[in-house]
């Protein structure tokens, strides 16, 4: 427990909440850096049928005050002044609700959420290119736009609220802030608008052209602020304290500042239920490349007046794939069990058998949203430490194409990469994953609050906490680093195999577009 010396000044803090898309977390980061006492909850997602997504607005938002209220009492209770309060959310996850009454006309729908996928596809050839250029993305699976022009459409009562001025539509971080401050502000940020995929990445306003397009209506925007421009006051009523909201961001976007992507090359990989690479790439946006798919231009914080881009890729199977060898087909007692018998096998170029983890398709390097997994190269001599072994393999090396796709569209390798999550905590994994990239990878050591640090960073600079990102960031203790073990040689080798079997794995007929 943090005690305060009698007539000492108070410690200060920035309270920090993080909205995830299964939970929600928070925790007051202390002058040092560090965060105190972190309290969380899980919050239920739904699906209504195969494609679709969705949440419960009212159950974000009482999750959001249950934690934040804890975070805001342990603070008290330790004698740490809470000085302002810093946002980090699930992006594109949006909703309407009436401003009047303050309830949500229609449950939320999630950035997961597949409903107009097919639609979407008829907008590619005409607007893939122009929408890469200006927003750094292209049409893509989600649209939470139409979305919500469809509900208004489809729903009398969100027509009536839209026609009599009480409609308010917003992700995640514009429902949080506007409750946070009373209903006071209706706003957003780059670091999430530009995941709905409405934001022009080099003018720091929307893309009306494009949402109106889309049949959403141009008076139901937010706001768009910087990341830390701020967003008032929060209500007593809510969190019994008002303080500055002095930013908000897009969780990933907030995990790269703590993890140190501030200047151009640095980066991060967040290995959860799937796994996100991201860079920094300086103040001028390095747009995609026709010729690697996958890899997403985007502003990785808008600081003052200064947009500081990054590239992002993402694989949906890492996390997702141990659990599912361990819990659903139980072939092995724990991630930590399969991690231990993985470590058994030397590394061996050419080795079989051989896992590919797309057990919810293929982003990078080529989009094959219908690919599923495989399993190939088993003998009579196959033992169930070679099985471990390969879908760490697999694992590693699809990350490894996220590195390679994020560093090729960046035209520069990665300066450094710091990595975290839960299954960054496999020290056999982590030592492939070193010997692929051919970088040594510094596993932060406290990577759980990563979104909640980074964003009250932000914060905290912006109300004079520290002096500047760098200050604070760095003066965290640093993490294990796990060194390349294997030679140039050996690596390309290894990357020549994999690239066959993907490529083999990807032309087999039941990947073939229809």
């Amino acid at each position: 427990m943090t005690q305060t010396l009698p007539g000492a000044a108070p410690r200060r803090g920035v309270l920090a909440i993080d909205e995830g898309t299964t939970g929600t977390r928070a925790g007051v980061v202390l002058d040092s850096g560090a965060a105190h006492e972190v309290f969380y909850r899980s919050i239920e997602v739904s699906h209504p049928d195969d494609l679709s997504v969705e949440q419960d607005p009212m159950e974000i938002w009482t999750a959001t005050l249950d934690v934040a209220r804890r975070a805001v009492g342990a603070a008290r209770a330790d004698g740490i002044a809470v000085t302002a309060v810093a946002l980090s959310t699930q992006r594109a996850t949006a909703m309407l609700w009436d401003r009047v009454t303050g309830q949500p006309l229609l449950p939320a729908v999630v950035w997961q959420d597949r409903r107009y996928a097919a639609e979407l596809t008829a907008y590619e050839a005409r607007w893939d290119a122009v929408l890469t250029a200006r927003q750094g993305r292209p049409v893509g699976a989600r649209a939470p736009f139409l979305w919500a022009a469809r509900q208004i459409a489809a729903h009398p009562e969100a027509a009536a609220a839209h026609r009599e001025g009480r409609l308010l539509f917003g992700t995640v971080d514009t429902w949080l802030i506007w409750r946070l401050t009373g209903g006071a502000v209706h706003a957003t940020t780059p670091t999430n608008a530009a995941s709905s995929g409405g934001y022009l990445l080099e003018r720091h306003a929307w893309d009306e052209e494009w949402i109106s397009h889309l049949g959403f209506p141009l008076d139901l925007l937010p706001e768009l602020r910087s990341d830390d421009a701020g967003f008032g006051t929060t209500d007593p009523a809510a969190l019994g304290i008002a303080v500055p909201l002095a930013a908000s961001m897009g969780d990933q976007h907030a995990a790269l500042i703590a993890l140190g992507g501030l200047a151009a090359g640095q980066g991060m990989c967040m290995y959860g239920t799937g796994a996100f690479v991201d860079a920094a790439t300086g103040t001028t946006p390095a747009l995609p490349r026709p010729d690697i798919s996958g890899v997403l231009a985007q502003p990785g914080r808008r600081q003052g007046d200064i947009s500081h881009y990054s590239l992002e890729a993402y694989t949906s199977t890492a996390g997702s794939a141990l659990r599912w060898l361990c819990d659903d087909l139980g072939l092995f007692a724990s991630p930590k069990e399969l991690g231990e018998e993985a470590g058994r096998v030397p590394t061996r170029p050419g080795r079989t058998p051989r896992f590919v983890p797309a057990l919810a398709g293929v982003r990078t390097p080529v989009w094959h949203p219908e690919a599923t997994a495989a399993l190939t190269g088993l003998t009579l001599a196959t033992t169930r430490a070679d099985l471990a072994r390969a879908v760490l393999d697999g694992i590693a090396h699809s990350v490894c194409d996220l590195v390679d796709g994020v560093a090729g569209t960046m035209g520069a390798p990665f300066t450094r990469l710091r990595v975290g999550g839960g299954v960054a905590g496999s020290d056999p994994l982590m030592r492939i994953q070193a010997d692929l990239t051919g970088l040594p990878l510094e596993r932060v050591a406290d990577s759980a609050t990563a979104s909640l640090r980074g964003t009250a960073y932000l914060a905290g600079v912006a109300q004079g906490l520290w002096g500047s990102l760098e200050e604070v960031v760095e003066a965290q203790p640093r993490g294990q680093v796990f060194e390349p073990a294997t030679g140039a040689d050996e690596r390309a080798e290894q990357r020549a195999a994999w690239r066959e079997v993907l490529t083999g794995h990807l032309k087999d007929p039941a990947h073939t577009p229809h």
